[in-house]
């Protein structure tokens, strides 16, 4: 099989963030682990949209044309829009990443859909960020890392396997 273009590690770490002794799956993917834009530059351009907004709308020219009332209702209308396209933009975001790592994660674990790892419904995988917890907790890395999530994965297999189950017979329908 083909190396794959990404590590086990910059996969993880795009979708998760570890504070000890604790992984949680990060809310904004991190696209920096893989070459382009880190999450921190995305929160920061997030923070200054209504910032620039209010900028346009409150500088003395735009004011002077608008008034108090006009200005207040365009800055609420924009606002509500800014937080549309914020909403979009990370969900493309997020999509993206998912995107380009699907094919490094299949050359790891083959027979696991990065989308139920990822799932914030029930998932046979809910606890995976549990297990990897432990494993950064044990300073594992590379292939003792990978062969620590394959026994983990089999462990939730079998711990879920009811769900795995109706899934898959589900999805023969």
């Amino acid at each position: 099989m083909d190396k794959p273009e990404y590590t086990l590690e910059e996969m993880l770490a795009s979708f998760s963030t570890y504070k000890k002794p604790k992984a949680k799956k990060r809310l904004l993917f991190d696209q920096s682990p893989l070459g382009g834009i880190g999450s921190k530059w995305i929160i920061l351009f997030f923070i200054l949209l209504p910032l620039i907004e209010y900028a346009g709308i409150f500088n003395p020219f735009m004011f002077g044309m608008l008034g108090i009332a006009q200005a207040i209702i365009f800055y609420v209308i924009f606002l509500s829009m800014i937080m549309i396209l914020i909403f979009a933009l990370a969900f493309i975001n997020n999509t993206k990443v998912i995107r380009d790592i699907a094919s490094s994660w299949e050359h790891y674990f083959i027979d696991i859909d990065i989308n139920l790892i990822l799932s914030s419904g029930a998932s046979p995988y809910k606890d995976f960020f549990k297990h990897y917890s432990i494993a950064l907790n044990k300073g594992l890395k590379g292939d003792d890392m990978y062969s620590y999530l394959q026994k983990s994965f089999t462990l939730m297999q079998e711990e879920n396997k009811d769900l795995l189950e109706a899934m898959s017979s589900s999805r023969g329908r």
